[in-house]
């Protein structure tokens, strides 16, 4: 029987899994460089205000190191770099993608009941990457043709568009290698993770320099930084393309040899021999759970953490920006109310760390999802804990995790923007509360994911389409013309802007008893209904 029989019908499945959530993502990130574009065209409507502009974005270091190099001058080179973060997210989405569908596959012992029908041993591995770089790729096109459709050149928007679909693909055939590595899915996750954070940096650090600096050769060891080399509407490197592919099917087919070598549920890499008795930590419900969480809470209190460096880094140069374009000096006027600009910058930043915190409280909440489909869960409770305490032992890093992670990035954002201000004592209360502020609505997030826990268990991955609809309608509600009523359905609308906005206690009050009824919701349902719930 060949290595790869089945693989048909084991891609249908993974399609069927991801039948709603594939298209949401290809779909939103898709069209959304279409909206920026279109958006980019009414701030500077003249080509003297866009070169004006190119000239700060593409030698301003900060945005070098967070958006990347600049390569040309017009409306389709101001979107190619704002666009310049694409890569990494599609890397990110591409990893958690094959190693769901892999390791985590082997983790939960469904692999080993397909593996006793007419099924290859490469099939599983290959239909997942083939469908996530074929999703990949579809959404390099959707991205084309949305780009296309508001008038930027075709060679250009296609460029732009496979180019960031490139850093996807590389990462798949990576998430592919990392998962025949580790004998866990976690493992795996932080295996591909960690190399992708190490890409970031090597891009970063051979691009804030400029193209003439003597580090600049580090961008090329970075399959991030080749996305950025095709140089999209300036003078196009197609050849990098070629580069790209023939990464992605030598890891590709790394992953395979080595999925041959392994038996399954194992990794390459030898397991850790863990202590002989279990430390006294352990042997209680919060002890269980710290050692379960203490990994992601620290690497989301490290990026926001690193976020917050470079936002508060980069919000004083924002000035520069606003030369020579009052509809974007009047815009960010209106988003900061009467404030200064600079203010209605920090509040944006921050608000979007808040969206990213929120990410991480829904992911802490639906890790009781995970323990209980992993069958986990049941032998916890079969002891004395009951089930409200395990509840509250995982429901408190869904809560106070992102306090933590947001206090982080708000000392960090603070302590860069005083350091450039050259008033870090005036500034970092400021910026910290800007950042604090956020917590109510990350809470609401928090409360949702354990409302659909306790009363859907089903349908907790709700909890995902919930956020990304409120990231939707905060990053592009209004240039998308959505009524105000549409817009108030998200509770980060109604975080007071701060710094430098009207602060009120009304709206974080109504937040804080929204997500606490969410709360109680799901600690009710939680001990009233069956556990597990297949």
């Amino acid at each position: 029987m060949s290595a790869l029989v089945g693989t048909r019908r084991m891609v249908r499945l993974i399609l069927r899994r991801d039948r709603f959530v594939m298209p949401l993502w290809i779909v939103l990130l898709g069209l959304l460089p279409a909206t920026l574009a279109s958006g980019t065209r009414d701030l500077y409507p003249t080509l003297a205000q866009q070169e004006q502009y190119a000239q700060t974005a593409g030698t301003n270091p900060t945005f070098l190191a967070l958006y990347g190099p600049l390569h040309a001058s017009g409306i389709g080179g101001l979107v190619a770099q704002r666009v310049g973060f694409f890569p990494v997210v599609l890397a990110v989405i591409s990893i958690l993608t094959v190693v769901r569908h892999t390791r985590t596959e082997e983790d939960a012992g469904r692999r080993e009941l397909l593996g006793a029908t007419v099924l290859g041993r490469q099939a599983g591995l290959a239909a997942a990457l083939l469908v996530t770089v074929c999703a990949n790729l579809v959404f390099g096109l959707l991205m084309a043709v949305g780009l296309v459709g508001v008038g930027l050149p075709a060679t250009g928007s296609y460029a732009l568009g496979f180019g960031c679909a490139l850093g996807g693909c590389v990462f798949t055939a990576l998430a592919g290698l990392s998962a025949q590595l580790s004998e866990g899915a976690g493992a795996a996750r932080a295996i591909a993770l960690g190399t992708l954070g190490a890409a970031f940096v090597l891009r970063v650090a051979g691009d804030v320099g400029g193209p003439d600096s003597d580090a600049a050769w580090l961008s090329w060891l970075s399959p991030i930084g080749w996305s950025h080399a095709v140089r999209a509407y300036g003078d196009e490197r197609w050849w990098v393309f070629a580069l790209g592919a023939a990464v992605t099917v030598l890891l590709a087919v790394a992953a395979a040899a080595l999925s041959a070598r392994r038996d399954l549920g194992a990794g390459i890499l030898p397991a850790r021999l863990g202590p002989a008795e279990a430390s006294p930590r352990l042997s209680g419900a919060f002890g269980l759970a710290w050692r379960l969480h203490r990994g992601l809470l620290l690497g989301w209190t490290i990026t926001l953490a690193l976020l917050g460096v470079v936002y508060g880094g980069v919000a004083d140069g924002v000035r520069d920006m606003m030369n020579g374009s009052p509809q974007l000096e009047e815009m960010f006027q209106r988003m900061g109310g009467q404030s200064a600009i600079v203010d209605a910058t920090l509040a944006a930043m921050l608000g979007t760390i808040g969206l990213i915190a929120a990410a991480y409280a829904v992911q802490a909440a639906l890790r009781m999802r995970a323990e209980e489909t992993g069958g986990r869960a049941e032998p916890v409770l079969a002891t004395a804990v009951g089930r409200v305490t395990w509840v509250v032992s995982h429901l408190g890093f869904a809560v106070l995790g992102p306090t933590v992670a947001l206090a982080a990035a708000g000392i960090t954002a603070g302590l860069a923007h005083g350091a450039n201000t050259d008033d870090v004592a005036g500034e970092l209360p400021r910026v910290f509360a800007g950042a604090m502020v956020q917590l109510p609505a990350v809470w609401v997030l928090a409360g949702v994911a354990t409302a659909l826990v306790g009363l859907a268990p089903r349908l907790a991955g709700v909890s995902w389409a919930v956020f990304a609809a409120f990231l939707l309608v905060g990053q592009v509600g209004v240039l998308l013309g959505l009524s105000q009523k549409v817009l108030d359905l998200s509770p980060f609308t109604h975080i007071p802007r701060l710094p430098g906005g009207h602060a009120s206690a009304t709206p974080l009050l109504w937040l804080t008893l929204v997500a606490a009824v969410l709360v109680v919701a799901g600690l009710v349902g939680v001990r009233r209904r069956d556990v597990p719930v297949g």
